[in-house]
């Protein structure tokens, strides 16, 4: 018996033939549509259990289609997929009252379970809430490799809400511009942003920054001074680097978030506020609470939603794309043509491991705008730093050794006539990398399936096929 009528519409024959073949075997019947405009006149006769729908299709495309449905089938779950991975298609999506945002490629467990999941919210008639559209007219944050979709989803699932978010991730990957975003597409988009970084202020500056001195508190305090907290009222305070914050300024931020209540430096009347926390730092916060460097009921007041911004060599197939955008930005801020990238060049900078991450692919394009002979940068313009041979890193030798070992390895075994050596060999390399991953997350199978790069249907299906405990 069919659990659910599911519609697909893409204009990509190939699309709708994998995703009609795949849920009719789970047991969803399947119809698609080449348009949006066949899915309207079939509504005529018939309405599904959920809309699968692309959102760039000749025509009307997916979001118009989407807000045409809202109107006449305001329980109709509809999810949007889209090979054009920005944040805007990600927020729109949610905004506009989507079930659900799918980027291509995507896993085609995960995309199942999300149907079956969407099938019952239809059947239980759970009515979507529809927020006014945000702010979309900011700069994008740029990224379609799948750790960065995990990123535009978090940004998306949010902009409905003002819980405090935790973003980590190493230093230079964008944190702060993740917090703008966060900001931008929330209900407190129309208020203030203010961002502070714990780690640039001195100690002893840091209370009254952050809570503003009245006059007479301290020499040099000739006036009443509004703190951060007090700026940002009604709207959002970024507190970047969190990690780097003093213990007893710790204690203090604890009782704000408690009670929306604080005193100012040397003051006697409180002061009410209402404002979002967004947080982010480069370090291990669960460590500095092991270390007692960190209280642990601030972390979890701060750590309700955790964002995990990847670091630039994890999502290498951006760094095309990045550098681009940065060229385009630093021709705009000095008036001079932009400049292309021989293809040679963009394979040298993809490769490269780039430790300060986005912040220095930046630098480096404003560097190559001002420096590069030619409007084409070829390998020879690039930084000498940037191509000189790098230190090998503890653990350096131990890879080439391993590098070494499986070249041997299948060497050997070639030469004594075994066939279907990737057949042999990949069930142990998966087993051995989610068994890493598994311990290094402390059993957190979602948190482990995102490092390891698949879904989590994907990674319960290893879980039996490996036997992994």
């Amino acid at each position: 018996m069919s659990k659910g009528l599911i519609w697909v519409v893409d204009d990509d024959s190939s699309i709708r033939w994998v995703l009609e073949r795949t849920l009719n075997a789970a047991g969803l019947k399947c119809e698609t549509f080449a348009n949006a405009d066949s899915v309207i006149e079939a509504l005529e006769r018939s309405v599904p259990d959920v809309l699968v729908s692309d959102i760039r299709m000749p025509g009307m495309d997916g979001l118009t289609l989407l807000k045409t449905l809202q109107g006449d089938y305001p329980t109709l779950p509809v999810i949007i997929m889209t090979a054009h991975s920005d944040l805007d298609a990600a927020v729109n999506a949610y905004q506009e009252g989507a079930f659900e945002y799918l980027p291509k490629p995507f896993d085609i467990d995960e995309a199942v379970s999300l149907v079956e999941r969407a099938v019952t919210h239809s059947q239980e008639q759970k009515r979507q809430q529809q927020p006014e559209l945000a702010d979309t007219s900011a700069p994008e944050i740029i990224g379609e490799a799948p750790a960065m979709q995990e990123v535009f989803r978090a940004i998306g699932r949010l902009s409905r809400s003002s819980i405090s978010v935790l973003i980590n991730g190493e230093s230079g990957t964008g944190k702060e511009l993740v917090a703008h975003a966060l900001h931008r597409h929330s209900p407190r988009s129309s208020k203030e942003f203010i961002a502070l970084n714990m780690a640039a202020i001195p100690k002893d500056l840091i209370e009254s920054e952050l809570f503003g001195h009245e006059k007479g508190a301290f020499t040099g305090a000739n006036s009443v001074r509004q703190g951060r907290f007090e700026q940002a009222n009604g709207g959002t305070l970024f507190l970047d680097e969190i990690g780097d914050m003093p213990l007893d300024i710790q204690t203090r931020l604890l009782r704000v978030l408690a009670d929306g209540q604080f005193y100012r430096v040397g003051g006697h009347s409180p002061v009410n506020v209402d404002v979002r926390i967004i947080a982010a730092t480069h370090q291990n916060l669960e460590q500095l609470v092991a270390d007692g460097d960190f209280r642990e009921d601030l972390f979890h007041r701060l750590n309700v939603i955790r964002v995990h911004l990847p670091a630039l060599k994890d999502r290498r197939q951006d760094i095309p794309q990045l550098t681009r955008h940065f060229l385009q930005r630093a021709s705009d801020e000095l008036g001079v043509e932009v400049k292309t990238l021989h293809p040679d060049t963009e394979t040298a900078l993809t490769a490269l491991d780039w430790p300060g991450n986005v912040r220095q692919l930046e630098n480096t394009c404003r560097w190559l705008t001002v420096m590069a002979s030619g409007n084409e940068i070829l390998p020879a313009d690039l930084p000498p730093e940037l191509m000189s041979p790098q230190p090998i890193e503890d653990g350096g030798g131990e890879q080439q050794h391993w590098h070494q070992m499986l070249a041997k390895w299948a060497k050997d075994n070639l030469q004594q006539g075994h066939q279907n050596l990737l057949g042999e060999a990949l069930p142990e390399f998966e087993k051995i990398l989610l068994e890493a991953a598994l311990e290094h997350t402390h059993g957190h199978k979602q948190e482990a399936a995102r490092l390891l790069g698949w879904g989590r249907n994907t990674l319960t299906r290893k879980l039996k096929e490996l036997n992994v405990a």
